[in-house]
């Protein structure tokens, strides 16, 4: 990593590209548990300039947090640090800088450890981290509290010649924009470059998912070429644009379809605002270049918001579940009969638990030819404060049925004691109210300036639909045959992107999937409110649906507590839809 002086790195603090070369970045992680070995696939398997590892979600940082619980010194992504122990010398020897948020809540810890693990492998690397997420303290009764901050910190540790940064809580595009931001020289109101790069940030954060993983349209395609995708590559530009691909020989894809696939993940509207910059989703346009390779521009910014995002988890209480098998015949009349039991036995306990939930999945056939095909599955959940309200209860209810309730009586597996749950919030506090802080590879710290004056944007006008395609035959069939959706979490709110990959089938879509037919089509939003956001420049609608998730996945208010599936459900409803489009 550390260069002579003729070495052309040193023309830059983030890599040894040439005037007018992209900045060649890859990631190498999308989630705490990701492929272990991506880290040297993505060294080994073509050049680079920075790799990054996205390590964090909501979910992750509850879990980090209860891990610090029991070790103060922990509290990040320890895989990170295995990982690295493999392939520290293979960067160092290919100038490639390392840039993760693996630090979760404790970064500094994190820069120790591997500093420690430098030394013992007798390799020079210069490691140095960002604090000042960490806001607890304002919020006490929060098991953690963090705020999601920008790429500003990150720039200033490559600026110092940095070649490991270590980050807590930033947003996930920060991991792009504070290297592009260092490279080549960004003010921080460079609001059109910095959004270019946030948005070639959001394509990579979660990893395989831009190179044909969780693709809607994986049946097109020859299952060997997804069985073990790349991970993504931005080749930035200076003037914002990039293009998205993968290293020559990896499997996977990389076409308009993962790309756009990848947009849609975890958005709203047509602003995506961060700390660094607003980001125009409704100015972005796509561009397939050539084999796994999307150029993405035109991508305009706007002032961020004045305010950060600050993401709370709690300890909501303790849950528990049992999940009984109901068999052959009479399955609503068995399910009606054993929670009539469950539910008086619940009602008379000393101290029954404070909520319960019910919900039968029919997943039974008739005529099955397999038991298991032939049963459905009733799954009863209680939530209580109290760990043994949820446990002692709940398992003594049903151990006591086993001989006196429905015909072939079982369950999955017995209940345990019950399990902690947490709950997620976000809130907001002032930017200039967070100490964003670099702290340099020769252990001085610099604070991070808040950036550019922010302003309050006037509401985005809705975008004119396309002409409706005229009236012809239409043939009852699954949304899926015609678009691609990809579903997700924030908070507890869900989203669900729907795309087509035509004019045609764009002209359909934009009249036909309104919010009334959403709701139609998927039940359980019925009485939520559900805002849908236009993005004709990706031919593509965007569902939130406020409040299905509960309280967050940690909460796990629903069977598929992410969201993960939704807009795989969604693509499975039936509508009328044009013959031509068949």
């Amino acid at each position: 990593m550390t260069g002579p002086a003729t070495d052309p790195a040193a023309t830059s603090p983030t890599g040894p590209g040439g005037p007018g070369a992209p900045l060649r970045i890859g990631n190498a992680s999308g989630f705490y548990g990701d492929r272990f070995d991506a880290l040297r696939e993505m060294l080994t398997g073509g050049p680079l300039d920075v790799l990054t590892g996205d390590y964090l979600a909501e979910l992750t940082m509850l879990i980090l947090g209860r891990d610090r619980l029991r070790n103060p010194e922990h509290g990040y992504a320890r895989t990170f640090l295995r990982q690295l122990e493999e392939c520290l010398g293979l960067a160092h020897d290919k100038g490639v800088k390392v840039v993760t948020n693996a630090g979760g809540l404790n970064p500094a810890g994190l820069a120790a450890a591997v500093r420690d693990l430098a030394d013992r492998l007798g390799v020079p690397v210069r490691v140095a981290h960002v604090e000042g997420d960490d806001l607890r303290q304002r919020h006490p009764g929060s098991l953690t509290a963090n705020a999601y901050l920008g790429g500003g910190g990150i720039a200033a540790c490559l600026r110092a010649g940095a070649d490991i940064v270590v980050t807590g809580r930033v947003t996930d595009a920060a991991l792009v924009t504070g290297p592009a931001a260092a490279h080549f020289g960004w003010a921080p109101d460079a609001y059109d470059r910095l959004a270019g790069a946030v948005v070639a940030g959001h394509v990579l954060e979660c990893g395989a998912q831009a190179t044909g993983g969780n693709y809607a349209f994986f049946a097109e395609h020859d299952p060997a070429l997804l069985r073990h995708p790349g991970f993504p590559v931005a080749e930035l530009h200076e003037d914002g644009s990039s293009v998205i691909t993968k290293h020559d020989g990896t499997g996977g894809l990389v076409d308009t379809g993962t790309v756009t696939a990848q947009l849609l993940y975890e958005t709203a509207g047509a602003r995506y605002a961060g700390p660094d910059v607003t980001a125009r989703l409704d100015t972005v346009r796509l561009t397939r270049q050539g084999p796994d390779r999307v150029r993405i521009d035109g991508v305009r910014g706007e002032a961020p918001p004045p305010t950060l995002k600050v993401g709370l988890n709690r300890l909501g209480g303790f849950r528990n579940e049992v999940v009984f098998v109901l068999t052959g015949l009479d399955i609503e009349r068995k399910a009606a009969y054993v929670r009539s039991q469950m539910d008086t036995a619940l009602t008379a306990a000393k101290a029954p638990p404070a909520e319960v939930r019910w919900d039968l999945a029919r997943t039974d056939h008739p005529d099955a030819a397999t038991e298991e095909t032939a049963s459905a599955l009733l799954r009863l959940v209680v939530r209580d404060p109290d760990q043994d309200t949820v446990g002692r209860a709940l398992g003594a209810a049903a151990v006591e049925l086993a001989l006196a309730s429905y015909p072939g009586f079982h369950v999955l597996a017995p209940p345990g004691k019950g399990a902690p749950y947490g709950v997620f919030e976000d809130v907001y506090v002032p930017r200039d109210e967070v100490g964003h802080e670099a702290v340099l590879p020769d252990g001085s710290r610099l604070a991070v300036a808040p950036g550019a004056a922010t302003r309050v944007l006037e509401p985005v006008d809705e975008p004119p639909l396309p002409e409706p395609l005229p009236p012809g035959p239409t043939r009852r069939a699954p949304l899926g045959l015609v678009a691609g959706a990809r579903s997700g979490d924030k908070g507890g709110n869900a989203n669900v992107g729907v795309w087509v990959r035509g004019d045609e089938a764009w002209r359909w879509l934009a009249h036909e999937l309104t919010t009334e037919r959403f709701r139609a089509l998927i039940p359980e939003s019925a009485a939520l409110p559900v805002v849908r956001h236009v993005l004709p420049g990706l031919r593509a609608l965007n569902f939130v649906v406020e409040g299905v998730l509960g309280e967050g996945v940690a909460a796990q208010h629903r069977f598929d507590p992410q969201a993960k599936a939704l807009g795989e459900w969604l693509r499975s409803r039936h509508l009328d839809i044009p013959e031509v489009l068949l």
